[in-house]
């Protein structure tokens, strides 16, 4: 990741994965070209890019396209490592597996929770929804006071980390939920 113009990413301004990956670009000091997208029309470079899926995000480096946002995430954890650049990812095995444990409980269970509270379509369905979601995410509170070891941050330590991003890029939807369940 060298160079300026050899990292794009595929993504639009809607997509909290994209954000993901922008915010792990960022946080390894990559700059990158954002191409402008529009959500309804696939366009030719994402399609070739990403053949199976046909979504966002996908990372082009180097001519070659990494797809899925939690891969990608690690591609660049693991290509920008070494002097000078903090990981992303636990540098512990055992931490490493936690983080990654836990992001993947928040794409698959509390995306899925904000989500369906969004989607609710009566005054009783948005109810239950939220306490639904309300189950969810007490399991989350109960990781961050054992992974933070009391500090800012889920990866213990004073920056942020992989689990970081991977609740981080949901804010804007975990704020919503916050306005849902008051």
């Amino acid at each position: 990741m060298g160079g300026q113009g050899d990292v794009t990413v595929l993504g639009t301004v809607v997509s909290p994965f994209a954000l993901r990956v922008r915010m792990a670009l960022y946080l390894k000091g990559v700059g990158l070209r954002v191409p402008g997208a529009n959500v309804f029309d696939k366009g030719e470079l994402l399609v070739a890019s990403n053949p199976v899926h046909k979504k966002v995000p996908v990372l082009i480096h180097g001519g070659k396209p990494v797809r899925e946002s939690v891969a990608i995430v690690r591609y660049v954890d693991e290509f920008r490592s070494g002097a000078g650049f903090a990981s992303i990812l636990p540098a512990d095995p055992y931490d490493r597996a936690v983080a990654r444990f836990w992001a993947a409980y928040v794409d698959d269970k509390l995306v899925a929770a904000v989500l369906g509270i969004l989607r609710a379509a009566t005054e009783e369905e948005r109810d239950e929804k939220v306490e639904a979601a309300h189950a969810v995410v007490a399991p989350m509170e109960e990781a961050f006071a054992t992974c933070s070891k009391g500090k800012a941050f889920f990866s213990g330590g004073d920056s942020v980390g992989y689990l970081d991003l991977a609740l981080g890029c949901h804010l804007f939807g975990l704020k919503r939920f916050g306005r849902c369940s008051a």
